[in-house]
């Protein structure tokens, strides 16, 4: 397994000593350094992000409003240099709240309190969720739903959710990460195309402008992190 992390900082030593800890840690994979929120924006919509290790007094939008504005949130750290924010850190469900200077082994504490979570998250997750050659069954609003792999559109994650879009059926949420059933479904039939969305390559007929379009009015973009596979899997359609 490996953690998918973003450094953020505006003091160039201190974005960089982050980054040096996270490179030491084999579970851990550093996405990108980033001296301000927005930067980290930009590369989270084009990423699968799932662990922001952040400090909290930067110029334009402090660390703390900026976990505060997003939606999908990833695993929280926050790195600083102010005790008095703790209490906040955690009303944003933070994993840590580190003091600087941060040492190698409270750093390496945080990051490990981040693997334990997401392994238990999965590990009841896969209770959430059987799949079988043909169909799958998801936990629903207190039910067990029967949905056939034919009949998935896309699969959107929405925060702690997932919602599956269906042909000629309403959609399907469920409290499961868009990982744990990727996981689940085969990987011919199945693909992610974003860190927000999985496709059933049977159901693609329009791809435009670096998106697919379903049903003439949803665009699903295909982010740089995942366009050569697709790329690859539309070169080997071709007649």
């Amino acid at each position: 397994m490996k953690i998918r992390c973003i450094a953020i900082d505006d003091e160039p030593l201190a974005v960089k000593k982050i980054a040096g800890y996270i490179q030491k840690v084999p579970f851990l994979e550093l996405v990108a350094e980033c001296r301000n929120a927005s930067e980290s924006m930009s590369i989270m919509d084009k990423n699968d992000i799932q662990l922001l290790f952040i400090d909290i007094n930067m110029p334009d939008i402090n660390g703390m409003e900026f976990v505060k504005s997003l939606a999908n949130k990833p695993f929280i750290v926050f790195t600083t240099a102010y005790s008095e924010y703790a209490v906040e850190g955690f009303q944003v469900n933070a994993i840590d709240y580190l003091l600087k200077p941060i040492t190698f082994s409270n750093f390496l504490k945080a990051a490990n309190k981040v693997k334990n979570l997401i392994e238990l998250t999965e590990n009841i997750q896969k209770e959430t969720v059987r799949t079988t050659a043909n169909h799958l069954f998801v936990k629903s609003e207190y039910k067990l739903i029967r949905i056939e792999l034919d009949d998935i559109k896309y699969i959107e994650s929405q925060h702690e959710y997932i919602k599956i879009h269906l042909v000629n059926t309403s959609p399907v949420m469920t409290q499961l990460s868009l990982k744990s059933i990727e996981e689940q479904l085969p990987s011919e039939r199945f693909m992610r195309i974003h860190r927000s969305f999985i496709i059933n390559l049977a159901k693609i007929s329009v791809i435009e402008r670096n998106r697919i379009v379903f049903d003439n009015k949803v665009y699903i973009p295909i982010s740089d992190q995942y366009k050569e596979k697709f790329q690859n899997y539309i070169d080997g359609s071709f007649i």
